[in-house]
């Protein structure tokens, strides 16, 4: 399959599973996708910083980091048309629309020149997204390919709940396989390396008794 009817068949798949539950999806989300807030607060972003988050969704993180951050430029990459017109219309009743740049492409392989203007940002944020990308580990490639020196790039997602009964484990990953989405145990490992062979400091945490993963990886500043 060629790459264009490869990101196209993700972005059907995508608009398939959130055509409808893009309307619930935030209310019924906030009670397990934990460490968000938390990976928002943790960006500490220079003055006048541009922030991407790549798989954005319905908006909800870039709404909150526009609101936290009120002096940084923001954008926003889907591959999903769906949750894109959710997004949009999000950060419309915010009033957020001419601070939050939103863009339809596909996250392995992006050109931010052509989406928003601009050769790479300062923070790329990556939120429980991994979990449902097939080809995931090119999405954190080409996300610490697109830093600024001196950028940094902050991901949570679904951890290998290694704290946690395994009953629950089980239970979790068959639920969220009905939505086609799996945690990526080695995530860990994988962010390690890809950072080290970008040049990038590494450093990853599991919160909540491994419920979640989160990593950083900041680009040296030049």
């Amino acid at each position: 399959m060629s790459a264009a009817g490869a990101t196209g068949s993700a972005a059907g798949l995508m608009d398939r599973i959130y055509r409808h539950q893009r309307h619930i999806y935030d209310a019924s989300r906030k009670f397990y996708l934990l460490g968000r807030d938390q990976l928002i607060e943790g960006l500490a972003p220079p003055a006048g910083a541009s922030i991407l988050e790549i798989g954005c969704g319905t908006g909800r993180n870039l709404i909150k980091i526009a609101r936290r951050y009120p002096d940084c430029e923001c954008y926003g990459l889907d591959v999903s048309a769906e949750m894109l017109a959710t997004a949009r219309a999000s950060v419309a009743r915010a009033g957020l629309t001419g601070r939050i740049r939103l863009a339809q492409a596909d996250a392995t392989d992006f050109d931010p020149q052509a989406l928003f203007g601009r050769p790479g940002f300062d923070r790329i944020v990556i939120s429980y997204a991994l979990s449902m990308i097939p080809p995931w580990q090119p999405v954190v490639a080409e996300a610490l390919r697109r830093l600024a020196p001196g950028g940094s790039l902050h991901i949570v997602d679904f951890g290998d709940q290694a704290g946690l009964p395994s009953a629950f484990k089980n239970v979790l990953s068959r639920w969220l396989a009905l939505f086609h989405v799996a945690p990526r145990e080695d995530l860990p490992a994988v962010m390690r390396e890809l950072a080290q062979a970008a040049g990038a400091d590494c450093r990853v945490s599991a919160p909540y008794r491994g419920y979640a993963v989160h990593a950083v990886a900041e680009m040296p500043r030049g």
